[in-house]
């Protein structure tokens, strides 16, 4: 029978993403969707946003990722993973909250699509006004 291994499950939200992380210790690998995670995020940039809060606690390669995302774009997903990541950190151990939180990870983005109104082609865009 299989050693029962401590694991850590959190959500992060951003814009109309919802990423689901199970974080567990183990050497470092990272899967997104069942995809490897330098596959799923292709651009560099937004690999070392969602990585962000293993960097400042000097966790890199410490613990195994298991991502389910859903919802916006790569940027948005990006996002809700590295919010996710950070709360399932402070979930594992408690001590990591203050450095996690005075670095603003912790913080949900709450800027969401403004809706579109009634009589309106979208949310601030006028229909062309025409005097006569």
């Amino acid at each position: 029978m299989a050693e029962a291994t401590q694991e850590y499950a959190a959500t992060g939200r951003r814009k109309t993403a919802v990423a689901r992380v199970r974080l567990q210790a183990g050497d470092g690998t990272c899967t997104v969707n069942k995809r490897a995670f330098d596959e799923y995020f292709t651009a560099a940039a937004l690999r070392t946003y969602v990585l962000q809060p293993l960097e400042y606690l000097d966790a890199v390669g410490k613990f195994n990722i298991v991502v389910t995302v859903s919802g916006g774009g790569p940027t948005g997903q990006a996002g809700a993973m590295r919010h996710g990541i950070s709360r399932a950190l402070t979930i594992a151990d408690d001590t990591y909250k203050d450095t996690l939180k005075s670095r603003g990870c912790l913080t949900r983005d709450p800027r969401m699509k403004e809706r579109k109104k009634p009589g309106q082609p979208g949310a601030r865009k006028r229909f062309q006004f025409s005097k006569r």
